[in-house]
């Protein structure tokens, strides 16, 4: 994709790169189905994980599809893309939790106030990094105890938008995540691409 070119009302993303941070095992439409809404709206969408080769999708406690993967925890920079997506499936979310490099990744969004999207069993990861506190945010409801404990505020809503945040529960709920990350990413794209303004806001 051309990131040169300037986006406009059918494609707001146009020229953004977000990173989708899996490892195996992963809930595959949590990736897919905001994958296609991203890239709808004119986005260059970026498969990353800690190993090279492919990845395996899930559906529920059943193996899916794999995909490849296209830059590896190693060799992605932060600095490269213009937001993450956090897909959940248990035994993804538990491994990318305890992965230094996963954690690293997400701190160094977070500290440039870019623009963070997770779901399901994702924010395991947020606090993991040490990020969830002063957030709310929702999950998978088995994640409220460790959202809380970690300093978090967890509500049991569809979608919820919290500053560079946006977290949703579950599949059922893509729909209206998949409507609130194409706003996000446009309306914090427009101030990272023009200096990082959330950034020069927190120092």
């Amino acid at each position: 994709m051309n990131r040169n070119t300037s986006p406009d009302a059918n494609h707001p993303l146009t020229g953004k790169r977000i990173a989708f941070l899996v490892t195996d095992l992963f809930e595959q439409v949590e990736l897919t189905g905001p994958r296609q809404a991203l890239q709808q709206a004119g986005a260059e969408t970026v498969i990353v994980a800690p190993h090279d080769g492919e990845v395996q999708g899930a559906q529920h406690d059943k193996k899916a599809d794999r995909f490849g993967v296209q830059a590896t925890l190693a060799d992605a920079h932060p600095d490269d893309f213009d937001g993450v997506v956090l897909p959940g499936g248990t035994m993804n979310a538990d491994a990318l939790r305890m992965d230094q490099a996963a954690q690293r990744f997400v701190k160094k969004m977070q500290d440039d106030g870019k623009p963070i999207a997770v779901i399901c069993h994702g924010p395991w990861l947020l606090v993991s990094a040490g990020l969830v506190k002063g957030r709310t945010l929702t999950s998978w409801p088995s994640l409220a105890d460790d959202i809380r404990n970690a300093g978090g505020e967890w509500v049991d809503r569809e979608v919820v938008r919290d500053g560079n945040w946006v977290s949703s529960r579950k599949p059922d709920d893509i729909p209206a995540f998949n409507q609130q990350i194409v706003t996000l990413f446009a309306e914090l794209g427009k101030r990272t691409a023009q200096g990082s303004e959330a950034r020069a806001g927190q120092t």
